[in-house]
């Protein structure tokens, strides 16, 4: 696999580009922006013209990540030309959040052959349970890593949009199939976070509502552990996810908080969580997440990959993540990029949530507050 990247700074036109793009045979091109910029005059048929023959994808995000750091309001083209793999798109649309494990499905169903890989998925980030979307493609692809994330829009949580070649749309979902015993994708994921409090365990929920925990509202008793911060909900809650606790008391998953409502004392979070979970709620500092970006990458390398080869890492982090780390944000991709090694290409975005395979590439889920890897690459041999 062979891969260019480019990218402009927030104050850097698409016709600031030098007219022969640096991979003109590309196949496959990511692109990772704001919201504004995708407003941008002639944004798509622009990088249409630069990689004719390439399937551009794309979204909306909270922040570009690229090796030189993390940007705002910026483009980052990350231009592939898979040599010895083959690649599937599968676009489809969004009609309801309801819906969301059917079109999970679907979109595997489409994306199903023997020598699949993985998939890598990009999402609109407001109009789409994730985690219904994902299990329901894990469901028919059980055994395929499946990485990727919900597109976001700088936190306001208005709109969000994703790139198809040169059109530009909101409600749908992208996912790119990658085939043959050349390719490498895996991945890795670990959010760095701390448990506090006793365990809790979820007694009342729908979906991603949650009622009661212990029998008890929810709302009173998160407020009453976060102390303060009760006073600036729901945006505080960035700073105490909840975390699903397994039987051996490890975080199956994070849960970031989206809402509190008084009326019925119930929380929303960002993806599902079950009635009958055991939950703990998290908090963290600066330099753990930074460690959980490290070890995120760690877990890469623990698959034995060969880091000699040149690769690519899609880093999809949580925008809660960039919330809480402010200035020092830049510091958790450098130390992905330290991992991995300069061979290794880096590119992403902060999202509204992310999505990410296991340590065995065995089961894919959504996950909030997470800093998740898609690790691409092809074999010499």
């Amino acid at each position: 696999m062979k891969f260019e990247q480019e990218h402009l700074t927030a104050k850097m036109a698409l016709t600031k580009l030098p007219s022969q793009s640096p991979l003109p045979d590309a196949n496959w091109v990511l692109v990772f922006a704001s919201v504004k910029r995708f407003n941008d005059r002639n944004f798509g048929k622009l990088l249409k013209k630069r990689y004719p023959q390439a399937r551009i994808v794309g979204c909306t995000t909270s922040g570009e990540i690229t090796d030189g750091g993390v940007y705002d309001d910026s483009v980052h083209i990350t231009a592939m030309k898979w040599e010895r793999s083959t690649l599937k798109f599968v676009v489809k649309p969004i009609n309801n959040m309801a819906q969301s494990h059917d079109l999970g499905s679907q979109i595997a169903k489409e994306l199903e052959q023997d020598d699949l890989q993985g998939v890598f998925v990009l999402s609109d980030g407001l109009n789409v349970n994730g985690s219904e979307l994902v299990e329901g493609m894990q469901n028919v692809l059980p055994n395929v890593p499946i990485t990727g994330g919900l597109a976001s829009d700088n936190a306001t949580f208005t709109k969000t949009l994703l790139l198809n070649n040169d059109k530009i749309h909101d409600r749908i979902v992208i996912a790119v199939g990658i085939y043959g015993k050349s390719a490498v994708v895996t991945s890795g994921a670990l959010g760095g976070w701390q448990a506090y409090g006793p365990p809790r365990k979820i007694t009342s929920a729908n979906k991603n509502i949650v009622f009661e925990l212990d029998h008890k509202p929810a709302l009173p008793l998160y407020k009453m552990y976060i102390g303060y911060y009760a006073n600036a909900l729901p945006a505080s809650g960035l700073n105490f996810p909840l975390a699903v606790i397994t039987e051996d008391k490890n975080i199956s998953v994070i849960r970031t908080l989206l809402a509190a409502n008084d009326a019925d004392n119930s929380l929303t979070f960002a993806g599902n969580i079950s009635k009958g979970s055991t939950v703990r709620l998290l908090k963290s500092t600066h330099q753990n997440l930074i460690n959980g970006a490290s070890n995120a990458a760690q877990q890469i390398l623990d698959k034995g990959v060969n880091i000699n080869e040149k690769a690519l890492a899609i880093c999809v982090s949580c925008v809660g993540r960039k919330l809480v780390m402010e200035d020092q944000v830049s510091e958790e991709v450098f130390a992905v990029h330290r991992i991995l090694g300069m061979q290794t290409g880096i590119t992403g975005f902060y999202s509204n949530g992310e999505i990410c395979s296991g340590e065995g590439d065995s089961h894919s889920q959504l996950h909030n507050q997470t800093m998740t890897i898609a690790y691409l690459s092809e074999r010499m041999n």
